[in-house]
């Protein structure tokens, strides 16, 4: 999967998001292999969007549907799919009629990306996301980082913020929050141990491209390479889980 997110960054901008997607994609890569060993796998992309991740998957062979509530998003996701010359299935709905569309334990690779910050209930939500993982299969989870969060208002000049995100269950910094709930690590791990999955391998995202200023790099025609690399170290690094914008976490249903 070498490429699908980091491919001809050049510039500042792209530069930054080849470095925010590097990491998940490598880890993708190495599941993918781990459980289809090369063959077509049956993945779903629960709050998928306009198929930024299930495009590229679909375009490896695999058979991809994304959940998605907003009809706008799918028409677009529609849209991708067919200028990449790719069928990607799509369908209106949440975590919550996950149980309703797809038989239990039928499929290969869950995608929860950015959804458990969204929900009412995360632990119902990884819930129903479990029940339609075949037993071996695994989910892949991408939540935003509480600790992180404190760090970016500190140093936006926000001090008062980032002591109340710290002090509060849910990991926000106040009613103007638009982020309604951010995870701990070790919050994220007790959702997925109270879900019954193990194997559970976690990974820092964005742990230095949020933080350096798109100047550090101006005039460096490598420095996204070098941006890259430099994510995919601190990526498993344990002292740097804590500054990372984003937990991905992957886990088995065993």
């Amino acid at each position: 999967m070498s490429g699908l997110g980091e491919g001809g960054a050049t510039g500042p901008g792209r530069a930054a998001n080849a470095a925010r997607t590097a990491v998940v994609w490598e880890a993708l890569a190495g599941l993918l292999d781990r459980l289809g060993g090369g063959s077509p796998l049956d993945i779903v992309d629960a709050g998928g969007g306009t198929g930024g991740a299930a495009v590229p998957l679909a375009e490896l062979g695999h058979r991809v549907t994304v959940v998605e509530p907003s009809p706008d998003s799918l028409a677009a996701l529609e849209r991708r799919a067919a200028e990449r010359g790719v069928r990607v299935r799509g369908v209106q709905g949440e975590t919550g009629d996950l149980a309703s569309l797809f038989p239990e334990g039928s499929t290969d690779l869950v995608l929860v990306h950015n959804v458990l910050e969204y929900v009412d209930d995360p632990a119902a939500a990884l819930h129903d996301v479990v029940g339609i993982t075949r037993p071996g299969g695994a989910i892949s989870l991408l939540v935003t980082n509480a600790v992180a969060g404190a760090l970016h208002r500190a140093l936006a000049g926000h001090l008062t913020d980032a002591r109340a995100l710290l002090e509060d269950t849910e990991g926000r910094w106040g009613p103007g929050d638009p982020i309604p709930r951010r995870f701990t690590r070790r919050g994220v791990l007790d959702l997925i141990g109270a879900a019954g999955l193990t194997d559970e391998r976690v990974r820092g995202v964005r742990v230095f491209t949020d933080l350096v200023p798109g100047h550090a790099w101006e005039g460096d025609v490598h420095a996204g390479r070098h941006l890259v690399e430099l994510e995919k170290a601190a990526a498993e690094h344990p002292e740097l889980l804590g500054i990372a914008t984003q937990l991905h976490v992957t886990a088995h249903r065993p």
